[in-house]
């Protein structure tokens, strides 16, 4: 059963920093893209960044810039390490990737639970 565990979220004053980490573990294959996504309250989840296996980032425009996505593939695991945030940014943070069980299987989408990120103004 594949898992994907976030850490890193929490409250932090508007110019601040936090880094946001998610981990995948289980039977796994292998991993396609995975990527950082982010619903806030009474809106839509949307997409924040995704990194492919080969490194290749893309990022919603309003944090570009600002947020940096990076991937350690040895160890199933995914950052995003989020500078001079604003109180927009604001959310509720899910980790996704794309996940091969087994080398006949298809990738699969899978979710983190999501981590809390606040910014007071």
């Amino acid at each position: 059963q594949v898992q994907l565990v976030e850490s890193g979220g929490g409250l932090v004053q508007a110019g601040g920093s936090l880094r946001l980490s998610c981990a995948a573990s289980g039977t796994i294959f292998s991993i396609n893209a995975m990527g950082w996504y982010r619903q806030a309250p009474g809106q839509q989840r949307e997409l924040v960044a995704t990194i492919t296996g080969g490194g290749t980032t893309n990022y919603e425009n309003s944090v570009k810039g600002r947020f940096t996505i990076s991937r350690d593939n040895a160890k199933n695991t995914v950052h995003l390490q989020m500078n001079s945030l604003k109180p927009e940014d604001t959310a509720v943070y899910y980790c996704n990737a794309g996940i091969r069980v087994f080398s006949w299987n298809n990738p699969q989408n899978y979710w983190g639970q999501g981590t809390q990120v606040t910014v007071s103004s």
